[in-house]
């Protein structure tokens, strides 16, 4: 799979970023009018306080005093009602950004391929989508914002100080132009560090996550004091890196806010003697101190702006990342509608291998009819589930073609491919829903009896009724308050309330007892009929009744027919049985004889049922 795709430059970023703005316009308008109108009125006092000294205090006219103060009350609520509306639609603004950017990020998530999740971590992608997007929707909407008033302000001083006396606005800026230079630097050098320290944050979340989702696994093994310290260790990274921007941080800002002062240093060493000597007025001085230090906040700002640009756009950039990746399964141009498939299916000439790794699959050929139950046996890494995987588009193959009905299904539209598709894996997953939400999943407008049939067809019904709220009883996540025999078969109502044309089964079940085992497969058994079947066997019974077996071994079919055929060849087929099945059709038999003969009554009625570790242990007792 190709590897996210890095923006091209910082400036595309924040491009980026602005971008999402375009849709509200109107509210962004406002917003930035609103500063404009703010920044013009701040440049406005210093005039009004050089006007009250000049005429008012030198001039001795108490009139120019109380005209100074009206004006600088009435800017003061003409600029509290600018401030509301920046800071109003700059909020609105910002959580919008964050809505879309969400949205955009979830979307794509969902619809990268299955490559993408086999080698990605989920802790990292939840970083993503909540860290990363809240760092990047801080600066999008009110940051940005802000950013755009410091930098209307400090323009406007520089403007203002210019036309008031420009040999004084020439020693103010020089450290000023100094200043402007050290914030830009201090962006540059930070924004990397900030990056890092956002895909360390991914790789705790990473951490937590694994080590939650695993929590059974820890408590039983003990471990809890490993993952303790695996954290630890990755929250020790996490630090490190972030106490090296606040080092940074903290060894650059008494800087700024020196150079800053020092600009009021050289206005008062030049401009006092100048006002002394009547060359510039009193108010003139007053008014360049005030412009200076109107600069004081606008600058510090920039220093906190500058940093949360950084961040921002660091985290702008892992949350593109993700959107930008391109799937690897995409539709073709025009792509077909299957409809009323009958779920033939062939494989000619397929080889497939993934990242990394070597061939899965080498040249497969092989043709099943609609409604004929292929099995697929072989030992792990022989390709069964790739081949499975290929079916519905998980994943391309390398080479060859994968058919449906005699289409290509890479001409088809994966929506209407995979509605003919139906998926029950060996540990299916179930939403922290209601039981029935989960059984309709595939079919959210299914009629209330449509899913109560499904679950008595799949063998569930009895235990959905058992639980107080029945249909309505709320799984919890990944269905944990059910056992794995209810949840498979909470996964086959799901599937036979979907109706599709193939099914792909891996019909395991040796991790639950023998009454639910024959439940299961009862219930399979009516999900199988009439429909096209691939199973990842694992059961003699399962490979007795396959219309085909195909016996994978590293990638290729070694060999492919019916049960007793593949016996009686004696080849690979032979050897999994001997080693793996016969076991399977012995215990099987004794099962049934002494079924038998307990129904003859030769065995005590009071004597409680034989359980399968009893049977097994008779098994082996009859080997030896």
């Amino acid at each position: 799979m190709a590897p996210p795709q890095q923006p091209k430059a910082r400036a595309d970023v924040y491009r980026r970023l602005i971008g999402f703005l375009r849709p509200y316009w109107k509210q962004a308008a406002f917003a930035y009018l609103s500063v404009l109108f703010a920044s013009l009125l701040n440049l406005y006092i210093p005039q009004i306080l050089k006007d009250a000294i000049d005429q008012g205090v030198e001039g001795q006219r108490a009139g120019a005093l109380f005209t100074a103060a009206g004006w600088i009350l009435g800017i003061a609520v003409v600029r509290g009602v600018a401030a509301y509306g920046q800071r109003y639609y700059g909020e609105w603004l910002t959580h919008r950004v964050a809505y879309d950017l969400r949205n955009q990020f979830f979307n794509a998530a969902q619809r990268l391929p299955f490559a993408f999740h086999d080698r990605s971590q989920t802790g990292d992608l939840m970083s993503r989508a909540t860290s990363d997007i809240t760092e990047t929707e801080r600066f999008a909407g009110q940051g940005l914002m802000d950013l755009t008033a410091s930098l209307l302000l400090l323009g406007g001083v520089i403007v203002a100080m210019v036309l008031e006396s420009f040999s004084l606005a020439l020693f103010a800026l020089i450290p000023l132009a100094l200043l402007l230079v050290l914030t830009l630097r201090f962006g540059m050098v930070i924004r990397p560090r900030f990056k890092r320290v956002q895909e360390q944050m991914g790789q705790l979340s990473s951490t937590m996550q694994e080590s939650m989702t695993g929590i059974q696994v820890v408590k039983a093994f003990a471990r809890e004091t490993d993952e303790l310290k695996k954290f630890n260790a990755a929250n020790e990274d996490w630090f490190a890196k972030r106490f090296g921007i606040i080092k940074i941080w903290a060894n650059n800002w008494p800087t700024f806010t020196f150079i800053l002062l020092s600009s009021n240093f050289l206005l008062l060493l030049v401009g006092g003697p100048q006002a002394i000597e009547g060359t510039i007025t009193i108010g003139s001085l007053f008014a360049m101190l005030a412009y200076v230090m109107m600069l004081n906040g606008p600058v510090q700002r920039l220093g906190f702006l500058v940093n949360m640009a950084a961040t921002s756009g660091a985290s702008a950039t892992r949350v593109f990342e993700i959107i930008d990746t391109p799937p690897e399964v995409e539709e073709q141009e025009n792509p077909t509608v299957l409809q009323d498939t009958l779920g033939a299916v062939t494989f000619e000439s397929v080889s497939f291998g993934y990242e990394g790794g070597p061939r899965a699959l080498d040249n497969i050929n092989f043709e099943v009819e609609a409604g004929q139950t292929v099995a697929l046996i072989g030992p792990t890494g022989s390709g069964k589930s790739t081949i499975t995987n290929l079916i519905p588009r998980f994943y391309d193959p390398a080479s060859g073609v994968v058919r449906i009905d005699g289409h290509d299904v890479r001409s088809l539209t994966l929506h209407s491919l995979r509605k003919h598709i139906g998926t029950v894996l060996q540990d299916p997953f179930l939403f922290g829903v209601t039981i029935a939400e989960n059984i309709a999943y595939g079919m959210p407008a299914a009629s209330p009896d449509a899913i109560v049939a499904a679950a008595k067809a799949a063998r569930a019904h009895d235990f959905i009724m058992e639980f107080p709220a029945g249909y309505e009883t709320v799984v919890g996540e990944r269905g944990v308050t059910l056992s794995g025999g209810q949840k498979q078969r909470v996964a086959i109502a799901r599937a036979l309330l979907y109706e599709p044309r193939i099914l792909i089964l891996d019909d395991s079940t040796s991790s639950v007892d023998t009454e639910t085992e024959h439940l299961i497969q009862q219930a399979l058994n009516v999900l199988m009929e009439g429909r096209t079947t691939f199973i990842i066997a694992q059961r003699l019974l399962t490979l007795k009744n396959a219309d085909q077996i195909f016996v994978l071994d590293g990638g290729r079919i070694v060999e492919r027919g019916r049960h007793d055929e593949l016996l009686a060849a004696g080849g690979f087929y032979r050897s999994i049985y001997d080693l793996q099945l016969r076991d399977q059709e012995e215990f099987a038999a004794l099962e049934a004889q002494l079924r038998e003969h307990a129904g003859t009554g030769h065995e005590s009625p009071d004597r409680p049922p034989v359980r399968p570790k009893v049977l097994a242990g008779a098994v082996e007792e009859g080997r030896n």
